[in-house]
């Protein structure tokens, strides 16, 4: 896919704040949603039930072994590069990969895939896996935000949706943009899914991943890969340059911290991928 205009970004941040609208990485207290009555339909027979309400607690952060260090990088430098899944047997080296790095198999194989369809694609934009990690690794922690899971179909087990973006600090005011088919609210959007769209860009750039005909799913790891590889395709160019990569991820939220984030996990993503060729493991 050429590159085409900016697209609007996914999420508004307040300049003098950093914050997605659910960020895990960055322990900001929020109201979430929680598994309930509200029915979000994602397409022809098929609903996701929730109601929105009002934790008195954030959730207590899950215990990771993997440790992204960051990294002080300046906006414009160059992306690491991903090494190809190492050895013929792809799926023990996802298995190995997501044990290393405290992802589920099944989002790892989602990012490789999304990959795979952007080199057919949009060869000139030249994403990599690492960089679609290290944007799931700030929106969702790669769809385990909260104790949620990631099914072998590659579906959420419960949805993964944002604070009402109301113009509270740290967010724009966005009024309901899709009647809250997405986000079971009438009122505000909210961001979705693993990979944390708004309801309008997600209508935008959504694309199913399987073919199956049905409408493609925010909830879904394969549809919120892909959806997120098309949409940073579109924004940066060519991510293999250090200002098509920048480009690409402040357009998916406008700040550099953030991209300094999704910067440093891909770093680290990549650094454990080259040792696990290496080694071999």
């Amino acid at each position: 896919m050429a590159a085409s205009p900016t697209p609007p970004p996914t999420t508004y941040p307040d300049p003098a704040m950093s914050e997605q609208p659910l960020p895990p990485t960055r322990g900001r207290p929020m109201r979430r949603a929680a598994a309930a009555l509200a029915v979000l339909a994602m397409g022809a027979g098929a609903a996701v039930f929730v109601r929105v309400t009002a934790d008195p607690e954030p959730p207590k952060p899950r215990p990771y072994r993997f440790v992204v260090p960051d990294v002080a990088v300046h906006p414009g430098a160059t992306a690491p590069d991903a090494p190809p899944a190492a050895g013929p047997d792809r799926a023990a080296w996802v298995a190995v990969m997501a044990d290393k790095t405290d992802m589920p198999a099944r989002t790892v194989e989602a990012y490789l895939r999304a990959e795979d369809r952007a080199k057919v694609d949009a060869p000139t934009c030249k994403l990599t896996w690492v960089t679609l990690a290290g944007v799931g690794r700030v929106e969702s922690h790669h769809g385990l935000y909260n104790g949620t899971k990631v099914t072998p179909t590659g579906d959420l087990s419960k949805p993964i949706v944002g604070v009402p973006l109301d113009g509270s600090p740290g967010v724009k005011a966005i009024p309901d943009s899709d009647q809250g088919r997405l986000d079971g609210d009438l009122v505000w959007d909210r961001a979705v899914g693993s990979m944390q769209f708004l309801p309008t860009t997600w209508a935008r750039w959504a694309q199913r991943a399987n073919g199956d005909g049905q409408p493609a799913n925010p909830q879904n790891v394969d549809d919120a890969a892909l959806t997120a590889a098309r949409y940073l395709c579109a924004s940066g160019g060519d991510l293999s340059t250090g200002p098509g990569w920048w480009k690409a991820v402040l357009t998916y939220n406008a700040s550099t911290k953030y991209g300094r984030d999704v910067f440093s996990g891909a770093d680290a993503y990549v650094k454990k991928a080259v040792e696990l060729t290496r080694t071999g493991n």
